[in-house]
């Protein structure tokens, strides 16, 4: 299996002229724990995670240090840790340096780029614009999507299907936040978040009229607040 295969393509972004606490409030409302800053043209720039918001002033949460540790950490570490946890923009605190991967990157190089970078996602570029987000979660969820046996790679017909499922589901205003599908042989798991079990009968209804799908494995869920999974 492929990026292509897991990856979510739906993809929630902030501009450079974004301010932290309004990316602080879409990281809460979207249960995620990143975001991809892009600019005019779509291009990436870098991303702001949690780890990026942790020490801030306001929340009394900016490292402190002994006076002699102070002295021998350097000015330039304590300006740049200044900056981080004093600056309200975006591009003061997000991290520019940002691993990334394509579709066509094999899912045993994105798990070894998260565990190498120990970071918890990775953005999918084509063309020099974000595609899509691939985490932690998104790998379980593949693994979580396979048959006893060992399996071949996913058919052409498998990709097809999945994008139809994400297609139709991504054209409905109840669609599931953070949604994500895989499909194994016309068998769709479809994961992602729903306020209502309306909203999974209507999933599952748009998912099954859907030619070459034959069973859905149905792991939506209602998560618990401000918990972020990606």
């Amino acid at each position: 299996m492929k990026a292509a295969d897991v990856m979510v393509s739906a993809v929630i972004s902030v501009r450079p002229n974004a301010r932290v606490e309004e990316v602080a409030s879409i990281l809460l409302a979207n249960r995620i724990s990143a975001v991809p800053v892009i600019d005019e043209q779509d291009e990436l720039l870098g991303i702001v995670s949690e780890g990026d918001l942790m020490r801030r002033a306001e929340a009394g949460t900016d490292r402190s240090r002994s006076w002699w540790l102070e002295y021998l950490t350097g000015k330039q570490v304590l300006a740049a840790e200044y900056v981080k946890s004093h600056s309200h923009k975006v591009t003061d605190v997000m991290t520019r340096s940002v691993i990334t991967a394509t579709p066509e990157t094999p899912l045993s190089e994105i798990a070894t780029l998260l565990e190498r970078n120990r970071i918890k996602r990775v953005p999918i570029m084509q063309n020099g614009k974000v595609v899509g987000i691939v985490s932690r979660a998104n790998l379980l969820q593949a693994l979580a999507g396979m048959p006893t046996k060992n399996a071949a790679t996913a058919s052409a017909n498998d990709s097809q299907i999945r994008d139809q499922v994400l297609s139709r589901l991504n054209g409905e205003l109840w669609r599931p936040s953070m949604l994500n599908v895989t499909v194994r042989d016309g068998s769709v798991d479809l994961w992602g978040f729903v306020t209502s079990d309306d909203e999974k009968m209507a999933t599952r209804i748009a998912v099954e009229s859907i030619p070459g799908v034959k069973t859905i494995n149905d792991h939506l869920t209602v998560p618990p607040p401000e918990v972020a999974l990606v």
